[in-house]
């Protein structure tokens, strides 16, 4: 009996927390909105007795949270979006900077010797990706979004869109958008038409799906795979203030556009030119 006679004391202390803490947490369970400040407000109906399981915490379900950048990419997609007779087909201002561009992509292959070369010489691009190219290379994408770059809609499949329904240049243009915000939680803001094609219903259902129509000025023609040297010259001798340059990162054989874009680049920088990515609501 000596022995255990220390026990009694404890256990009445063990009973009495166990009693305060049932207080507490039946307290905590049957508080209104007030006792947790930015809860949920309560349900018109009075609670229900659920029983021993109604105090099993409710995890929060992260997939409710935006993905990072989404919360600010939502608000700048409430931007009005012009319905356009003809794209942005160059950078507005004197002497405003030139912009490189890359369609078609991305590409394991051409896009990532890009970006390496991109980022050596601190110059952003924007590239208008194909929806079934992106939805494969969400790394690259990340990527690209991590590095500064700008990432455009550049439909789904390619198809000449001034041809085809309604329907079809919606869901071109959607699933493109759907699989970028997949990847980086941006939803493009700028778009650009296959072949250059348009007419008023691409800038229409463009504009309805929150981006802009952006073109280009000087056409480096490197899809013709017409020699690096022919590329060179033919971006060296367009280059200009606001001359919006495309090339290509996808589609066929790159090789010579990489090639190009490293002796191109840093002689454009040489002589003065600088770079930019398009803006919403400063184009």
């Amino acid at each position: 009996m000596t022995n255990d006679a220390p026990l009694v004391p404890r256990r009445v202390l063990l009973r009495t927390a166990a009693v305060l803490g049932a207080a507490v947490t039946t307290r905590l369970l049957t508080a209104g909105p007030a006792a947790a400040p930015g809860g949920p407000a309560p349900s018109a109906g009075p609670p229900s007795a659920a029983g021993p399981s109604a105090a099993t915490p409710v995890r929060p379900d992260h997939r409710l949270r935006p993905l990072a950048g989404h919360a600010a990419a939502e608000g700048r997609r409430r931007l009005p979006t012009p319905v356009r007779t003809r794209p942005v087909l160059r950078m507005p201002g004197a002497g405003h900077p030139m912009v490189l561009t890359f369609d078609d992509g991305p590409d394991p292959r051409y896009t990532p010797p890009i970006l390496d070369l991109l980022r050596r010489h601190h110059v952003r691009a924007t590239f208008f990706v194909c929806g079934e190219m992106a939805e494969h290379q969400g790394g690259l994408l990340r990527r690209m979004v991590d590095e500064g770059h700008v990432i455009g809609n550049h439909s789904w499949s390619h198809p000449l869109l001034t041809r085809a329904s309604t329907a079809v240049v919606r869901a071109e243009l959607e699933r493109t958008s759907e699989a970028v915000e997949r990847a980086v939680g941006q939803h493009p803001q700028w778009m650009r038409a296959p072949y250059g094609a348009w007419n008023r219903r691409v800038f229409r259902l463009g504009a309805e799906l929150g981006m802009d129509a952006f073109a280009w000025t000087v056409d480096s023609l490197d899809w013709t795979e017409p020699g690096t040297r022919t590329i060179i010259d033919r971006v060296l001798n367009g280059a200009g203030p606001g001359v919006i340059v495309l090339a290509h990162d996808a589609g066929g054989d790159r090789s010579q556009t990489v090639t190009a874009l490293r002796t191109y680049l840093p002689r454009l920088l040489a002589d003065g030119h600088r770079f930019t990515v398009p803006v919403r609501g400063e184009v």
